[in-house]
């Protein structure tokens, strides 16, 4: 039996499948996963949904899963090739304890993991993820006997219900890329259904991800939608991740829309029917939620939290938030909106009503909020055990620099916020970002100026050349 317990990460478990975890290692997931959840509801046959994602090994992976669930008395609905989303949804619907979705996301091919959760609308946070990582190793699983069933036809219900609800009176023409990944069935039958014209690319399942892996912060991914929205004159382009949870935004003019200024535009356009909410952002977000003038005007409240789709998820529940938005391309909409999970083509679905109530070009209304020049994630290599002391190290020097006033490109820092690694911000708004990845063996940069592309690249270079002083660092999957 394999399993590396690096792959219990803060808010979901991933590894490298035969290298970091073999079948007995799922097996074991399984038990520890049930007798975890069999301890939180106290019932003895708790109902858990369980989905897989379109890798190759996803639905072997996703039946040793099962396995171990059963044999801890679990009664296990099997709602098939999913979403996690759907999976999500379906825990409302159906009305179950907990949930299971086998994915890695948008990590490369050969990575395997679960998202689970057991309160509804909500998955592991860092403790939850600890007590099943104990549970697990030491094998300290409850024996019961657990049936399995199959739910026929899930994907339609979801489907429907994101169709009904959401019909728009624009006829948007969107180009539609799903990077061969499971969202490929879902999100353009979707978006066809609410009165979109569809233009589909790489839409067909292809577990090898031939072109890219799906992953809407990746620039290859970025570039061919570009190339395709401005080749057929389209309105907008989404790309959707490999679990579907996430979405990113290209606009009319082939132009990536950072998924934190997406979120920001429809956090104004709630604001104007929802006065005095709360929305929830992610430490990488864009810092124009701090000063926004029609959020102000409004009297919303921004927050912004730590990385990682749960945390942000639970965040937005615990603040009774109208919506969260991350970087990363994860949104979430709370009641009466939504159930408050992540959902990338219900995300694609609400720019779609802001193009639709707008009745303007996607540019024209960005170029409504102020312009900033952000870079992308970019995220170096650093091993597992090395990379939350080196955050450690560059927080204290970043400390240090702003209190002995060493200027940064001429500016002080002004504030620090240290929720999730560190994030400082300059006298003129501008702000560096390292934190640690919660899912790869990476740290996680992202810088934005207010003021120009020059001073973007000036705070990435002074980040760059501390974390090269560390000697802990690997290559950059991109740069600026």
């Amino acid at each position: 039996m394999k399993i590396n317990p690096n792959g219990f990460r803060e808010y979901d478990a991933r590894w490298l499948f035969q290298k970091d975890i073999d079948i007995d290692g799922i097996n074991d997931l399984g038990k520890g996963l049930g007798s975890q959840v069999i301890k939180h509801t106290k019932k003895k046959n708790p109902r858990i949904i369980v989905g897989h994602d379109y890798r190759s090994y996803s639905e072997k992976i996703k039946q040793a899963l099962i396995e171990g669930l059963t044999s801890t008395g679990c009664y296990v609905e099997d709602v098939g090739l999913s979403l996690s989303p759907m999976v999500y949804y379906a825990q409302f619907n159906l009305k179950s304890d907990a949930i299971a979705m086998v994915t890695a996301s948008h990590n490369e091919n050969g990575w395997t993991g679960v998202k689970m959760g057991i309160k509804k609308g909500l998955t592991h946070a860092p403790d939850e993820m600890l007590e099943l990582k104990n549970l697990t190793l030491n094998k300290q699983f409850v024996v019961g006997n657990g049936e399995v069933k199959k739910i026929e036809n899930f994907k339609k219900i979801y489907i429907n219900d994101l169709i009904k609800k959401n019909k728009v009176s624009k006829k948007i023409k969107a180009v539609v890329a799903c990077g061969n990944g499971t969202a490929g069935i879902f999100a353009p039958q979707i978006l066809k259904g609410i009165g979109c014209e569809v233009i589909e690319l790489d839409c067909n399942l292809d577990w090898t991800f031939p072109k890219y892996n799906p992953n809407p912060e990746d620039l290859n991914m970025l570039h061919a939608i570009a190339k395709v929205v401005k080749e057929n004159n389209a309105d907008i382009g989404f790309g959707f991740d490999g679990d579907g949870d996430r979405c990113g935004v290209i606009d009319n003019e082939g132009n990536e829309i950072f998924s934190d200024k997406i979120g920001l535009l429809i956090a104004r356009n709630l604001s104007d029917k929802y006065k005095n909410s709360k929305f929830i952002v992610d430490v990488k977000s864009t810092g124009l939620y701090s000063r926004d003038k029609v959020l102000q005007e409004n009297k919303c409240k921004t927050i912004y939290w730590k990385t990682g789709h749960s945390h942000i998820k639970r965040k937005v529940h615990l603040e009774n938030a109208l919506a969260g938005f991350e970087k990363s391309g994860h949104f979430f909409f709370n009641k009466p909106l939504g159930y408050g999970y992540d959902d990338g083509i219900n995300s694609a679905i609400q720019i779609c009503h802001l193009i639709d109530i707008k009745d303007k070009k996607i540019s024209e209304i960005i170029k409504e909020l102020p312009k900033t020049f952000q870079s992308p994630t970019m995220a170096p290599f650093c091993r597992d055990e090395n990379k939350y002391q080196v955050v450690d190290q560059i927080v204290e020097k970043i400390k240090e620099i702003k209190s002995n006033k060493i200027k940064i490109d001429d500016q002080n820092i002004s504030e620090i916020l240290t929720i999730n690694g560190i994030r400082f911000t300059l006298e003129d708004g501008s702000w560096g970002l390292i934190r640690a990845s919660s899912n790869k063996p990476s740290l996680v940069i992202v810088v934005e100026s207010s003021s120009s592309e020059k001073r973007k690249k000036n705070i990435f270079d002074f980040i760059d050349n501390l974390l090269k002083k560390t000697n802990k660092i690997g290559a950059y999957d991109q740069k600026i």
